[in-house]
């Protein structure tokens, strides 16, 4: 049987709640500065959202599956109101096996948004990648 991808862009919430994280990031990317480990992003980022009262949960487990059988968990670094999937990264620069673990977690997820967030970068707006998975949906055979 065919798949093919269904083009539809993600929530208005899926969206709103990305502008919120986006924002918080930038808030602990001014206090912070690039430079400090991953985890400790994490740590601000999430004080951040509470603040702002953004809902979210950080290291989400997520069975990973492989012919029907559980192989292990992946670990989420945030899920953010149930719809929007972070991955956060201290590193030189972004490669595409960074991107590839996102759209892992997306799937995993079943989500359509994510985002790719670099704290180390000197201007954080170079560090955020917005991604979206097309949900995947039955074709004709």
């Amino acid at each position: 049987m065919a798949w093919e991808t269904r083009l539809e862009e993600p929530s208005r919430s899926a969206d709103e709640l990305a502008h919120a994280v986006i924002g918080a990031a930038i808030e602990v990317h001014r206090n912070l500065g690039p430079g400090f480990l991953e985890s400790l992003y994490e740590q601000a980022l999430a004080i951040e959202l509470e603040l702002r009262g953004v809902p979210f949960a950080r290291q989400l487990p997520v069975a990973a599956i492989y012919k029907q059988r559980p192989i292990g968990d992946a670990r989420l670094d945030l899920m953010v109101g149930g719809e929007l999937v972070v991955e956060l990264k201290a590193v030189d620069a972004l490669i595409p096996i960074h991107e590839a673990q996102l759209m892992s977690y997306l799937r995993l997820t079943n989500k359509q948004l994510g985002l790719l967030i670099n704290f180390n970068v000197r201007v954080l707006k170079d560090g955020v990648h917005r991604v979206v998975v097309s949900a995947p949906q039955r074709g004709r055979p």
